[in-house]
């Protein structure tokens, strides 16, 4: 099951709700008590009754009585506030700009997002979340007090995210964010000389100077503003993902698999909610329909917003590897992305003839995929072959069971020392194993070399849906509070519990850094190998593993786990 899903009993169980990442569309909700304020030291004692006041005396016929005139005092205050205005307030006569001791500045202020209403609500609660620094780039200005905006005393805002003293930022690795925002600007400016009679270029390569040059620019870049109109909604998050992944208009889905195999030689391996996988020579073709008006297997489509995250999140991830690292962290635990492209179109008959050979063998769940219409578009994920997952592989032994717990406790911890990263969905659909006759693996945490026992197995993780990261310059994630379904799962289901817990570790606030969540699926899979996997072990084992749960559910990281007396002689530390 390379796309992430989820069947419980039989039932498929959607794990990706149809909703938006960090950077785009994430509603911020107000909890608390509505207090209303007495004042204080006045008599609430019951008044007595007044006497009836007399009626005035009738007019006399004829007679016509001037009513008062107050234009006089209207007039002054008009002034006064008018005067008030201009010296604290936006300007009235011009509410695009913001006046400040009298002057007026003519800057745009961009609309609030979503994403930084809830970044600003987190700053209250968490002090370890960061910002984008988007925004501050786009506008090219100084970080500046948020408290002439909202009156909240943030202090001065550095547009960075911060790090902490234990974390090890991969220094060299560009933002993927501010990559594909340079080429998006870079797009932009071809753009524009080619259409000079449509587009000013000169704002654009200048800085935006002007004033709708910088809310084009926020609505492009930022990808996190909403727009008044539709046609921006549904056109920028389209355009950078394309810019994301490289391209200036959609390939065909027939043109991406022959890169890597004969058209004929495509197979069906797995499906999920949202995609299917396909076998496309050494590698894995994951195709996930965006966009598009019809539900997929009763769910709605993702949306361009909510994929951009997961292509800049797989790409960091692939930075572990080593390729364009700092040495600090690095390991190969993480599925390695190979490529990613978008594309346009129905599926072609060979794609058609493996989903069918697959659902003749296998009963797929999934709708045909023959119902998709030909401007569908898609997102491919080509992706490095993993081999089964947990819940189909068989385990031989003990030694195997070790392997495969150590290899993920290791991973977690890379990941979370070089960018605070959680999974949050590692079921057993999301592992995947295979023996490659290797007996050691190495890795790096923290600038400290070691070597990992393997027993000749391999695992690889995927599915990155849920996983919340933080790649230095951006922090992605999903909000999980827009999908309270997730959490109504089976009472006593070790995955559905595992879900219930991690919002109580959050307090539902999931742009945060909470490492605990990645400890809890480290107990999940306790529990799967205790309850649910079958392999040669004896009372002497299973003591073991039940030792290892009670420590693991102490530990606050995965970076605390891996050091666990259970795992001392799986790891080793090489000395310099």
């Amino acid at each position: 099951k390379q796309p992430g899903s989820t069947r419980r009993n039989g039932n498929r169980v959607s794990l990706a709700a149809p909703v938006k990442r960090v950077s785009w569309n994430r509603s911020l909700s107000t909890r608390g008590r509505t207090s209303i304020a007495v004042g204080a030291c006045v008599d609430y004692q019951p008044q007595a009754k007044h006497a009836k006041r007399k009626g005035k005396p009738a007019l006399p016929k004829g007679k016509f009585v001037q009513p008062p005139n107050f234009e006089k005092e209207k007039t002054y205050f008009q002034e006064v506030d008018a005067f008030e205005l201009l010296e604290e307030s936006p300007s009235p006569k011009n509410f695009g700009t913001w006046a400040m001791d009298g002057q007026s500045n003519n800057i745009i202020i961009p609309h609030l997002s979503s994403r930084l209403e809830k970044w600003l609500l987190s700053k209250k609660l968490n002090h370890s979340v960061g910002p984008s620094s988007t925004l501050s780039k786009i506008l090219e200005t100084p970080a500046m007090p948020l408290e002439p905006i909202c009156g909240d005393d943030f202090g001065s805002l550095n547009l960075r995210t911060p790090e902490k003293s234990s974390m090890k930022t991969n220094s060299q690795l560009p933002s993927v964010q501010s990559r594909s925002n340079s080429i998006l600007v870079d797009k932009i400016v071809i753009e524009g000389d080619i259409n000079s009679q449509k587009c000013n270029t000169a704002s654009v390569n200048e800085g935006h100077e002007g004033c709708e040059d910088i809310e084009v620019a926020i609505k492009k870049l930022s990808l996190a503003s909403t727009s008044a109109s539709l046609d921006h909604d549904q056109s920028d998050p389209f355009a950078a993902l394309l810019a994301v992944c490289g391209q200036s208009s959609p390939s065909k889905l027939k043109d991406v698999f022959s890169n890597y195999c004969e058209p004929e030689n495509i197979i069906k391996i797995g499906e999920g909610t949202f995609g299917e996988a396909f076998k496309a020579g050494r590698y894995v073709c994951k195709i996930v329909p965006i966009d598009g008006d019809l539900r997929v297997n009763g769910e709605v489509q993702k949306r361009s917003e909510e994929l951009i995250e997961e292509v800049i999140l797989s790409r960091t991830l692939n930075c572990l590897r080593g390729d364009g690292g700092d040495g600090c962290n690095s390991c190969t635990t993480f599925i390695q992305t190979i490529d990613l492209k978008v594309c346009q179109g129905s599926y072609d008959g060979t794609l058609i003839k493996a989903w069918e050979d697959w659902d003749e063998k296998n009963g797929s769940e999934n709708d045909h995929p023959k119902e998709f219409p030909e401007k569908q578009c898609y997102v491919i994920f080509v992706l490095e072959h993993g081999g089964k997952d947990l819940e189909s592989f068989v385990l031989l032994n003990f030694e195997e069971a070790e392997s495969l717990l150590v290899q993920v406790t290791a991973a977690l911890a890379v990941a979370e020392a070089a960018y605070e990263f959680e999974h949050r969905d590692l079921h057993w659909g999301n592992i995947l194993l295979s023996r490659n006759g290797s007996e050691t693996l190495q890795l790096t945490l923290e600038g400290k070399h070691m070597v990992v026992k393997t027993f000749g197995l391999l695992i690889s993780i995927i599915d990155f849906t849920l996983s919340r990261i933080n790649t230095g310059e951006d922090i992605l994630f999903l909000d999980l509070s827009s999908d309270p379904y997730l959490f109504k799962g089976p009472k006593g289901d070790r995955q559905s519990e595992t879900y219930r817990k991690m919002k109580e570790v959050t307090d539902d606030c999931w742009e945060g850094s909470f490492p605990r969540t990645n400890v809890l699926w480290l107990l999940y899979l306790v529990d799967i190998l205790l309850l649910k996997k079958s392999f040669e072990r004896n009372s002497r084992h299973e003591r073991d593993l039940r030792s290892l749960k009670k420590r693991l559910d102490k530990y606050h990281s995965a970076k605390e786990a891996i050091f666990d007396p259970f795992f001392s002689e799986l790891l080793i530390t090489e000395c310099d």
